[in-house]
């Protein structure tokens, strides 16, 4: 036979109870089964008593405050002029704004690289989508000087 520290269960419909054993009165704390030191009471008080908020002891681990170094403006600045290209102008400043940021980003170690990249991707397209524009404007130009029979270099 196996041996165990668990009591057989009760029968069907007996006490749960275990022999010896008598229920606290109600309203009082479950029993502990150690006797309390001599110089503690019974039962600890939930709460510190009045006049002692917050507990007189110190809080266990003392954390320290640091300053978020935050977003930088400039990549902010970038990815806003990339956005509203502003008749192209807005693209170049995003491209000067988008540099300024990743170097400041990089020697500060504030956040907003990634607003600063968008803006630098955002300026390139404008500006590529201006050089576009100005090659197909000479194009067409040109095209339209060399039929309507007028030489580009005068008469």
């Amino acid at each position: 036979m196996v041996s165990t520290a668990w009591q057989p269960p009760p029968p069907q419909g007996g006490d749960p109870t275990p022999p010896g054993y008598l229920w606290p009165p109600a309203g009082s704390p479950p029993p502990y089964p150690y006797p309390p030191n001599a110089a503690q009471g019974p039962w600890p008080a939930p709460y510190p008593p009045p006049g002692q908020y917050p507990p007189p002891y110190p809080s266990p681990y003392p954390y320290p405050v640091y300053a978020t170094p935050g977003t930088n403006g400039l990549a902010i600045a970038a990815l806003v002029l990339g956005i509203l290209w502003l008749y192209w102008v807005g693209s170049i400043l995003a491209v000067i704004f988008g540099h300024i940021s990743l170097s400041q980003i990089h020697h500060t170690r504030q956040g907003g690289r990634g607003l600063a990249i968008a803006g630098l991707v955002l300026g390139y397209v404008g500006l590529a989508l201006f050089l576009m524009l100005v090659i197909f404007g000479v194009a067409v130009a040109r095209t339209a000087t060399i039929h309507s029979g007028v030489s580009p270099a005068g008469p």
